[in-house]
């Protein structure tokens, strides 16, 4: 450790930090000095978690201690006098189970003891926005009414400074991106880098909004990973495309050029699937974790076409109103119901193991639904055995709580911590008088 902290002082960095995050995906941490690296390495710095969301302890508990994962180091490309690196949560010396990455890297332990590791790339789409006087927010240039704007040019080119400063920075630090676009709301982007190791991904989707929001800050505007900032916009998703490889070979063995089926999977991504299908409802409240979340999840909402969000228990090749999608190359599948405002690690722990226990009972996924679903009524719905997903926080969260799995993965405390944080979520929002109330009841009776 006394060679990588002379290395670390030799790049001019002071101060290092390792960001473990709480139930919601934030990082938090204490600064170091760097002279005082080998006893940050070893974990010396202590938390009182009560002061943070979700870490299942009360005041009269002992501290939890960071233990930075030092093979990740980032050096802060805006403030390189400060070393980033993700952490893990223990207690006592030993892991604590109630922090997300570590529950994370306790079933990659189990995909790898059945032969499996785990690769995972997750899309970042987030808005750039401008902050109001009142508090509010809204589109930087107020006279672009363009109602369709994906893929548009000039407005990628009108945020190009915002964009090029992540974008090299991406590349930068090696996660090699490979394309990025105006996305289906002005001001909307989409970033794709390659994917990793699943522990990986989720640090570097961590550090990216970090990131993101530093950037827009330079420019004075606010990068939001709110999943539905404006309710006549599309949502911001961040869709996990997930495969198995040999832990030996590094095959991937998701692909399949001779499926029967014809979307370019094998029997094993089946049965993964179909595990996550099995869960699907209680998943919801990983990946769509916030009352905003489901804004987003709807058919259509108060746009003037189709949201593109998954509304759908159900899977299929390239049709993208399923909340599972097997895109057009095959050997990989995609999660659409995660969006921008989800902890990764958490989101990735369920659908990792909900894909496993899959395996393990070799299930069926039936179908792949291929038609536009958003289209299809109630009864045609019922018909193919097909249900929708949550409509509400408070629905996920129920679906959450009544699943046994979600215990048999994530241990009590952090189920429970989860569901009471979200639950008193809801309730907050439930009982907030909102604009829309008072446009149109105040004056009615």
């Amino acid at each position: 450790m006394e060679e990588l902290k002379n290395k670390l002082k030799a790049q001019g960095v002071k101060y290092c930090v390792g960001a473990y995050v709480d139930i919601h995906g934030v990082p938090k941490g204490k600064f170091v000095p760097i002279d005082h690296f080998e006893h940050f390495a070893e974990g010396s710095e202590l938390y009182t978690g009560y002061a943070l969301d979700g870490l299942g302890q009360r005041p009269n508990d002992d501290e939890i201690a960071s233990l930075p994962d030092t093979n990740h180091i980032i050096q802060l490309p805006w403030q390189p006098e400060v070393a980033w690196m993700p952490a893990d949560n223990t207690f006592k010396g030993e892991p604590y189970e109630v922090n997300t990455r570590v529950a994370l890297k306790k079933v990659l332990a189990q995909a790898e003891a059945m032969g499996f590791t785990v690769n995972l790339g997750i899309e970042c789409e987030v808005y750039v926005v401008k902050e109001t006087e009142n508090g509010g927010i809204e589109i930087p240039d107020q006279n672009d009414h363009l109602d369709k704007v994906c893929y548009d040019v000039k407005r990628f080119m009108d945020r190009f400074t915002w964009l090029d400063k992540v974008s090299t920075t991406i590349n930068d630090l090696g996660w090699d991106l490979y394309s990025l676009d105006q996305e289906d709301a002005t001001s909307q982007f989409e970033f794709d880098f390659k994917y990793a190791d699943a522990l990986t991904m989720c640090d570097r989707y961590i550090f990216f909004r970090m990131m993101a929001k530093q950037y827009a800050a330079e420019e004075g505007l606010l990068a939001t990973f709110m999943p539905k900032p404006f309710a006549d916009k599309t949502g911001s998703g961040a869709h996990f495309n997930l495969s198995l490889a040999d832990s030996k070979t590094g095959e991937n063995l998701f692909k399949d050029a001779n499926d029967p089926r014809g979307l370019g999977l094998s029997e094993l991504g089946y049965q993964f699937s179909a595990g996550i299908l099995k869960h699907g409802p209680a998943l919801c409240a990983a990946f769509a974790p916030t009352v905003n979340s489901y804004k987003r999840l709807v058919r259509k909402g108060l746009m003037s076409y189709y949201s593109w969000a998954p509304v759908f228990n159900s899977y299929g090749s390239n049709n993208r109103t399923n909340s599972l999608r097997v895109p057009m190359s095959g050997g990989r599948i995609e999660s659409r119901n995660a969006d921008a405002s989800c902890n990764p690690y958490l989101a990735a722990t369920l659908m990792l193991a909900a894909g496993l226990q899959g395996i393990q009972e070799k299930l069926n996924p039936g179908e792949a639904q291929e038609e536009n679903l958003y289209e299809f009524t109630p009864e045609q719905l019922a018909e193919r055995g097909i249900s929708e997903l949550p409509r509400s926080l408070d629905e996920a969260v129920h679906a959450f709580a009544s699943d046994p799995f979600i215990e048999e993965v994530l241990g009590s405390t952090l189920r429970d911590e989860f569901i009471r944080y979200k639950s008193e979520e809801w309730r907050q929002y439930h009982q907030r008088v909102t604009d829309w109330e008072v446009d149109h009841y105040a004056r009615r009776f």
